[in-house]
């Protein structure tokens, strides 16, 4: 069961005679388990003050704070699974390269664009997929493009004049 939680899955364990739940008691089970193995993820000052918010005023808004907690600290989990893959680093960047490496193209040799394969195509809204990491990056990039952008006015406004 310990393996059905890690894998996302949701299950119900049912007391076959009564059909009373008993899932909360199973999971509690599990915690149990794995803290008595010396895999403990739950320090000691942490199970005082969960022990002592029963009974309390508190014990009614306890569950939702831990689950919003707990999804909290799941989504940060994922993102930082994602930024601490390499590949996928180097990938998104790469990406990211050959965007602003066409961009640069169009606007010097308006036109003439480079032809893409589909594996080399952004993702879903025409943008590579944003990185923690690279935010700054890209935010000087595109303040770079806007310089750059400005510049060309400029320079098409003198020779107009000329």
């Amino acid at each position: 069961m310990s393996d059905l939680v890690r894998e996302g899955q949701d299950f119900e364990v049912r007391d076959a005679k009564t059909g009373e739940d008993l899932t909360r008691q199973v999971l509690t089970q599990i915690i149990f388990e794995h803290e008595t193995k010396g895999q403990g993820a739950l320090p000691l000052n942490f199970l005082r003050q969960l022990i002592g918010f029963y009974g309390g005023g508190a014990q009614a808004y306890l569950p939702s704070f831990l689950e919003m907690s707990m999804n909290s600290f799941s989504q940060a989990q994922k993102e930082w699974r994602k930024a601490a893959n390499p590949m996928g680093l180097f990938e998104a960047q790469t990406r990211r390269n050959m965007v602003m490496f066409e961009q640069a193209m169009k606007m010097f040799m308006p036109g003439v664009a480079p032809t893409r394969s589909a594996a080399e195509e952004p993702s879903a809204g025409g943008q590579v997929p944003s990185n923690p990491f690279m935010e700054y990056q890209a935010e000087a990039l595109a303040a770079m493009q806007e310089q750059m952008e400005a510049i060309q006015k400029q320079l098409a406004d003198l020779s107009r004049k000329e």
